[in-house]
Order: structure tokens, then C-alpha cells, then sequence
């Protein structure tokens, strides 16, 4: 974008908007969570509640302990409490397609430096944030602060732009350095999302999704598979849903029939290696003359 954007436009608005509903259900979210809550109550609870607040979720809240890393979160009928684990969660709200995100990592595990670690790789590449700065130098910087106390940054996660009704978009911000990156602009929005391991330092597909998206408009004969895609397309648009949002009888068949005729896609639960611990935090910035404004904090 050029430096003639206007920051205080609808669109930006709206960003902010989000931003501030988001703080609200994350803060109410991390209160909630102890050994014994259940991991289905407390995605409920936030989700609902960005509805009451005037938004929408972006995506399913994020529920991943221990090793996971990204795209967790529980079924219909999911009975799983929260035990002394590593827990991130990631939280995304839209006013309009217009997004905010962002992510924390809560722990009762009693692994604080590995916390610390994401965080003050996060605050470091915020305060370095500003027009004209290459997302590569960002990489570097996250990567050296994550390896500094002692941890692998997740080389194959990235933060990443945030478009209308798009909640991963150019320009991708890395975890480490790379050759080559994309010099960011004012009025850029980007979540920077920095991942820290004990493990490897590399993610792999696990076999479980709850997480899906439309990947193209298609048509169906089933009933009930007409009824979920235009629900799809209506509600959440191109934006990732949970298969516990379709208003439809046996979602998981019905999703099964569109991702078999390729309408829609899965999110696999992304972990680390067995054993590892992963933590996580993310916020949103507005890239602005002077450096950036942070929607989510």
C-alpha cells in the first residue's frame, strides 16, 4: 500500500474494532482456563461472546496443548478438561471481514522460560516494526530471541497478512531468517506469530481436523450437503469454520462428501515431535508512518 492510506478509514476502523473485542474474550479466556475446565466450554464461551460484543470469529478458536501447534480445536462432543500442559490458544474476530488475531500461550506445565521466549521474540519484532522494514530482518530477529534462551523458533509457521474475509494473506513474516523477504508498507496489516519448541523446530501434519474452509463453489446433490454449503458460503464465507458450527445432521459425513469432491479443505492439527512443548503468541499490527499501532493489546 502507499503512504497516501488512510488509517483512520472504515476499513481500518473495523480492524480496530476487532482488535478490541478480541482483547476482551482473550483476557476472559486465559481466566478461564485451569486444570479441570473443559476445553469445549471455554471455546464456546469465547466464541459466543464475540458475538454478543458485535463481532464474529475469524476462524474456530485455537485449543492446542503440549506439542501441538496450530489448527486444534474440539469437536461437538469433545470431553477433554484441561490438565498441568502447555496450552496455547489463538483467537481470531472480524467486524465485517475485517480481521484481528492474535494468540497466548497459558501455562500449567511449569515451562515459563519457554513462554517467555515467544512473548519477547514477539515484543522485539513489534517494536522494530515500521514502513520500509524487510519481513526478513523480522525472521532473523524472532529467531535469534527464541534461540537465545536456549529454544528452536518453528521454521515452517509464519505470521502473515490479514485481508477481507482472509485470514492468511502476503506477506508471510517469518521465524527465522531467510534470504529473501517483502519490505512492509503503511497500512499493512500483519499478524506477527512467533512459535518456540523444545523439540525440532519443525512442524508435521497430525491426522485430526475439525477445521475447514470453502475451496470452491460446487454443486452437490445430497441434501444435507446442499444445506451445509449454503451455509458455508452465506456465514463464513472464504473464513475457516469448525465442524461443530454446521446446523446439519452428521456434519462430519456431510463434510467428508464435499472434501472428497474438493468444495471444501481441512486443517490438519499441525505438531511438533512427541513429548516437545510449544508455546506461542501473536498479535495484530497496523503498519503506520511511525512505526506500527498494535489492534490486539
Amino acid at each position: 500500500m502507499s503512504s497516501d492510506v488512510d488509517l483512520d478509514s472504515e476499513q481500518y476502523e473495523k480492524h480496530r474494532e476487532a482488535g478490541e473485542i478480541l482483547q476482551t474474550v482473550r483476557e476472559e479466556a486465559v481466566d478461564r482456563i485451569e486444570v479441570g475446565a473443559s476445553h469445549l466450554e471455554l471455546v464456546e464461551h469465547v466464541e459466543s461472546r464475540i458475538r454478543e460484543l458485535g463481532g464474529k470469529p475469524a476462524f474456530p478458536m485455537n485449543v492446542c496443548i503440549d506439542e501441538e501447534a496450530a489448527h486444534g480445536t474440539p469437536s461437538a462432543d469433545d470431553s477433554s478438561t484441561f490438565g498441568e500442559e502447555m496450552i496455547n490458544i489463538d483467537i481470531g474476530v472480524h467486524v465485517d471481514g475485517w480481521i484481528a488475531d492474535s494468540a497466548v500461550t497459558v501455562d500449567l506445565s511449569g515451562n515459563d522460560e519457554l513462554v517467555e521466549a515467544s512473548a519477547a521474540a514477539l515484543d522485539t519484532a513489534i517494536e522494530m516494526a515500521e514502513p520500509g522494514i524487510d519481513t526478513s530482518v523480522l525472521g532473523d530477529v524472532i529467531g535469534r530471541t527464541i534461540e537465545g534462551y536456549g529454544y528452536n523458533p518453528i521454521v515452517n509457521l509464519t505470521g502473515h497478512g490479514l485481508g477481507h474475509y482472509e485470514q492468511h494473506t502476503s506477506p508471510n513474516i517469518p521465524n527465522k531468517k531467510v534470504p529473501q523477504g517483502v519490505t512492509l508498507e503503511v497500512g499493512d496489516v500483519v499478524a506477527i506469530e512467533p512459535f518456540a519448541t523444545d523439540g525440532r523446530g519443525k512442524v508435521t501434519e497430525g491426522n485430526e481436523e475439525e477445521i475447514f474452509a470453502l475451496e470452491t463453489e460446487g454443486s452437490v446433490r445430497n441434501r444435507q450437503a446442499r444445506q451445509a454449503l449454503e451455509q458455508i458460503t452465506e456465514e463464513f464465507r472464504t473464513l475457516p469454520f469448525a465442524t461443530r458450527w454446521l446446523d446439519v445432521p452428521r456434519a462430519e459425513m456431510t463434510l467428508r462428501r464435499l472434501k472428497q469432491r474438493n468444495i471444501v479443505h481441512g486443517y490438519p492439527i499441525l505438531k511438533e515431535k512427541r513429548g516437545s512443548l510449544v508455546s506461542q503468541k501473536e498479535h495484530t499490527i497496523i503498519i503506520t508512518e511511525n512505526g506500527c499501532e498494535v489492534t490486539t493489546r
